[in-house]
């Protein structure tokens, strides 16, 4: 395992301030409908479902919302709910992957598109993006879990692909199919994790700077800001100083 390489593609959703809360609270019972339509109502005997319902309880969303998203699947409400990748290019030839949950395929896609025409964005076919990431699952654990070996240790025998600790967390990665076995073990090593999830992670990353900067963080936030939008990756590389310029 690397164990010290810095994860640099960014979701910018667990960013959002509390203007926003609302919206998260909406993709994230969008995830535990899918999970629980996928899969048995019961997160005892459905994986998908725990780890939708531990991630909400991690943004302390309540149990009424979470109730509420298991008896839509339940009661039909999210048959006709569809996931659709999308895959593009943002300001400075970033490559950029879109995750929408739509009941509405044509309304999904013109509506990306056009964020896309208004921001400095191209949307590209199916295949354009996705050859520089890699899918993979991605388990978080804060710092205070364990130190940096026992939490190695517990991810080797979990399973685990890499480790990268960070400033402020611990982040384990595992393959895409892998997710759910190796989160239960590490639960049972170190208790319930920060956030569990599928993502894509970028191969390479692609440096950012300047007006391509602010530019990249409107389409993000306009792609956010879209009720069919469920997650935005990109391979950006986006120095802290570009950060604390737009700041200033």
């Amino acid at each position: 395992m690397a164990g010290h390489s810095k994860f640099k593609n960014i979701q910018f959703r667990k960013d959002k301030q509390d203007k926003a809360r609302s919206k998260l609270f909406s993709k994230l019972s969008r995830d535990i409908t899918i999970a629980a339509r996928q899969g048995l109502p019961d997160p005892a005997a459905n994986s998908r479902l725990r780890l939708a319902i531990a991630n909400a309880k991690a943004e302390s969303m309540p149990k009424d919302n979470i109730d509420r998203a298991i008896k839509k699947a339940q009661g039909g409400e999210a048959d006709s709910l569809e996931e659709i990748r999308y895959e593009g290019f943002g300001p400075g030839g970033v490559g950029m992957i879109v995750e929408a949950l739509t009941d509405n395929r044509n309304r999904a896609a013109a509506n990306v598109r056009s964020v896309f025409n208004k921001n400095g964005g191209n949307l590209g076919e199916t295949g354009a993006v996705s050859f520089m990431f890699e899918r993979l699952g991605r388990i978080v654990y804060p710092l205070s879990a364990a130190s940096e070996e026992t939490l190695m240790e517990a991810a080797i025998e979990a399973g685990a692909q890499d480790v990268e600790p960070g400033e402020t967390e611990h982040v384990i990665f595992t393959a895409f199919e892998d997710l759910n076995a190796v989160a239960e073990v590490l639960e049972t090593a170190l208790g319930p994790a920060a956030s569990a999830a599928v993502v894509w992670k970028a191969k390479t990353d692609t440096p950012v700077s300047g007006e391509d900067v602010a530019a990249l963080l409107k389409l993000i936030d306009a792609l956010e800001d879209d009720d069919d939008v469920q997650s935005v990756w990109t391979n950006a590389d986006i120095d802290e100083a570009e950060f604390a310029r737009l700041q200033g």
